[in-house]
């Protein structure tokens, strides 16, 4: 008689019978439970952050239909949770996209995939890190009354200062490991949602009253994805939407680190996504209701301010007291969300080290903290440079690099995708549940991925796509997607010459679920 190998790659390890060359990293175990973990994916994801970034945006590419375009980016990420579910129960190991890839398809996609991951994470990192010193600013101009303090954040050289300590403290918190990391996060989170429930609240009261002369009234049509005007305004704002649910994977990502490895991760990463679709449907409903979807005076799609919808909502819909509240708890999901982000990042990182991908350095673990130190300090430089680069470069950073991330999210997690369905090809037939949950919801949400993937890159060339900017004649948004995508090919050609074992295939080995001799 046999069974399948389920041993996690610690355990498999610590007996002496590495499964596939799948290797222990060191981390801290038992560190997270369920809850823990379910709060870092809605940590990392930052819901208020996303909402006041994205809202106008969205808003402008496909008006009303903003809520239906929600429901629209929810779908294939829930599916490919289902896939990151599956995966994780067969091999709770951090690398997680990179290493289930790598056994899918072998080393070369692998290491693009995980080459995906870790580029979306940088460029969401100095988002994240813009948008509070944003609000770090606007907050502190609201606390003292004075319009010259919040203005310091249009200096240049202060913004970018301020973001760069605030990097380094995110660093510092993560460097210092998941415990440090727990307890600040609940009530990160649970103010952000509090929070959020008040604007909404609040806004459904004000709703129609002649202060706000662009209020809409609630229509069931908001809900239908197929009134969206063209195909490619959904797609576009489709693209805004994954963003929105992006970093939820985190729970799977700190997979060694959590209590029930195989099991606890993936629960959680579902629990967050319910949280983040009821968040985004319940708000995108109540401010399309108080001030509209349209370009003029507070309409969600004022090119004034799309950008950053919470700074002119707050006072108008929640006073001058709560409303400061709102300005706090952007601030609080930027730097929670900031400082989560680097559990992805840096045990990516980790792993592609471990397993020779990247240079052995990077697989070193503090052997007080537990954590992997020069991977959180390597990411925390990495984000700090390419976001005070990009400021200094573009005008517009902010709004494109949050559309290049689509393509980013779309290329690594329809990998995974296809690679969850690819890997458990033998089990498919044994029974109904593992055909849905391992080869039906995978393959179609990596079917809608790679679709949204096609389309947005055909969109971004034109200059129009994004802010309006461009490089020589193409669309900036084009040329930071693309041109990452091309730099991780270069940085893999290198590695290919001082690792070629791991791309030889005989580190990490490309198989199918091991069956072993029951004892």
């Amino acid at each position: 008689m046999t069974q399948l190998d389920t041993r996690s790659p610690a355990t498999a390890k610590d007996d002496g019978a590495p499964a596939d060359g799948m290797r222990s990293k060191g981390l801290g175990g038992d560190s997270v439970g369920l809850l823990g973990s379910a709060v870092i994916g809605v940590s990392t994801v930052a819901p208020v952050y996303c909402l006041t970034s994205t809202l106008g945006s969205t808003a402008g590419e496909v008006g009303v239909q903003m809520p239906a375009v929600f429901l629209a980016g929810f779908l294939p990420m829930l599916l490919v949770a289902f896939a990151y579910r599956e995966l994780n129960k067969a091999m709770p190991d951090c690398g997680t996209s990179f290493t289930w890839t790598v056994k899918a398809f072998g080393p070369r996609v692998g290491w693009m995939c995980g080459w995906g991951l870790v580029i979306a994470t940088i460029i969401v990192l100095s988002n994240l890190a813009g948008v509070a010193t944003s609000y770090f600013w606007l907050l502190a101009g609201e606390i003292t009354g004075s319009d010259p303090v919040a203005a310091l954040d249009g200096n240049k050289a202060v913004h970018i200062v301020t973001c760069l300590a605030l990097i380094a403290v995110a660093t510092v918190i993560s460097y210092r490991g998941m415990t440090a990391t727990k307890g600040l996060q609940y009530t990160l989170v649970a103010l952000q949602l509090l929070v959020l429930a008040v604007f909404v609240i609040m806004a459904f009261a004000k709703a129609g009253s002649a202060d706000f002369p662009t209020s809409a009234e609630f229509s069931w049509s908001w809900l239908n994805p197929f009134a969206v005007q063209s195909f490619a305004a959904f797609t576009a704002g489709l693209s805004l939407s994954i963003f929105m649910y992006w970093g939820w994977d985190a729970c799977l990502t700190a997979n060694e680190e959590t209590s029930g490895s195989s099991s606890t991760p993936g629960r959680a990463a579902l629990v967050a996504m319910v949280v983040l679709v009821g968040s985004y449907l319940a708000t995108g409903v109540a401010a399309q209701m108080i001030v509209g979807s349209g370009d003029r005076g507070l309409g969600l799609a004022n090119p004034d301010t799309s950008d950053n919808v919470f700074a002119a909502l707050a006072g108008p819909v929640m006073g001058s007291v709560l409303g400061v509240a709102l300005f706090v708890a952007v601030l609080a999901s930027a730097a929670a969300s900031l400082q989560t982000t680097f559990i992805p990042v840096a045990r990516t990182v980790l792993a592609m080290a471990t397993y020779e991908a990247l240079p052995v350095s990077y697989a070193e673990v503090h052997p007080r903290y537990r954590t992997p130190g020069r991977a959180t300090v390597t990411a925390g430089v990495a984000t700090g440079v390419f976001y005070t680069v990009m400021t200094l470069v573009s005008e517009h950073v902010l709004v494109d690099t949050i559309y290049a991330l689509g393509l980013m999210i779309c290329f690594y997690y329809a990998l995974t995708a296809f690679a969850c369905a690819w890997y458990f090809r033998a089990d498919l037939l044994r029974s109904g549940r593992d055909l849905v949950f391992k080869g039906v919801f995978p393959v179609l949400g990596g079917v809608l991925l790679s679709a949204v993937f096609a389309k947005t890159l055909a969109d971004m060339w034109d200059p129009a796509y994004g802010s309006g900017s461009s490089v020589f004649g193409v669309g900036s948004v084009f040329v930071i997607g693309v041109g990452l995508l091309v730099l991780g090919v270069v940085i893999m050609s290198v590695m290919r010459r001082r690792s070629p074992a791991f791309f030889r295939g005989e580190v990490l080995t490309k198989s199918t679920p091991a069956l072993v001799a029951e004892d």
